[in-house]
């Protein structure tokens, strides 16, 4: 699969700088209790990316998204701010963060771009965890097969207030870090949830991370989770004492 990734012609953005005008496929996400633990992740001040919760109190995005592309640095903790369920303006359930952590071998102006990719996720704990029976975290699933049928759920500069649903998307190579896959990302998708559908239930498997071409298609990347997110878990969970929910979380 290594082969298969390096065959990849051009790594040429990460997905908050893809072209904002591809729609293919990808229709409103109207059901909206099913998607409410999707939200906006507002930047204050660099734009922003979308994100997913996992746990009341926990928002699975792509480390990237943590970073000021303008100045390198580290976007401040009061500057982050989670929108669920954003439409039309109102958000059912908003929040700041409290903490952040990355992939401990994330390095955000690392040269060697697929490796970048493959270690792009970032947990943000927030001030306070959203209680909501509307709002039901996700649970996350094995890395899908080649050929098999994943599902986007994401915000963009084109959609900046409604979550978009794209159903047509299929994974087209992985290793054990990166997953290819044929979905169209736009400016906003970084960080967007990938999910497999299991006997109804949508779990996230892996999050958009870049866009890249191969054989003259352009593609989405998306980074593994697996290991990487459990020790993110970890990380949180040895932080904040008296939080039952990520530990709980870890040992599915």
């Amino acid at each position: 699969m290594r082969k298969f990734i390096l065959l990849l012609l051009v790594l040429w953005a990460t997905a908050d700088r893809a072209h904002a005008n591809e729609k293919l496929g990808m229709t409103a996400a109207r059901q909206t209790q099913a998607w409410e633990a999707v939200g906006r992740l507002n930047l204050i001040g660099t734009g922003f990316c979308t994100g997913a919760l996992i746990a009341p109190n926990l928002v699975l995005t792509a480390a990237h998204c943590m970073f000021d592309k303008r100045t390198g640095k580290r976007v401040e903790l009061k500057n982050i701010e989670f929108l669920a369920g954003f439409r039309d303006g109102r958000a059912a359930a908003t929040r700041t963060a409290r903490r952040v952590v990355l992939n401990k071998n994330y390095r955000y102006n690392n040269k060697r771009r697929l490796e970048r990719v493959a270690t792009d996720i970032a947990l943000i704990e927030l001030d306070t965890p959203i209680k909501n029976a509307r709002i039901i975290p996700f649970g996350w699933a094995k890395r899908p097969k080649v050929g098999q049928t994943v599902e986007v759920v994401s915000y963009a500069t084109d959609h900046p207030n409604a979550p978009t649903l794209q159903e047509t998307c299929r994974v087209l190579g992985r290793d054990p870090a990166v997953l290819v896959l044929s979905c169209q990302v736009n400016f906003g998708a970084s960080g967007s949830p990938i999910f497999v559908i299991e006997n109804g239930v949508a779990r996230i498997t892996s999050v958009v991370s870049a866009k890249a071409e191969w054989n003259r298609k352009k593609v989405a990347l998306g980074a593994g989770l697996g290991r990487p997110l459990q020790d993110l878990i970890g990380q949180i969970s040895s932080l904040s004492a008296g939080i039952t929910s990520i530990q709980s979380l870890a040992s599915q």
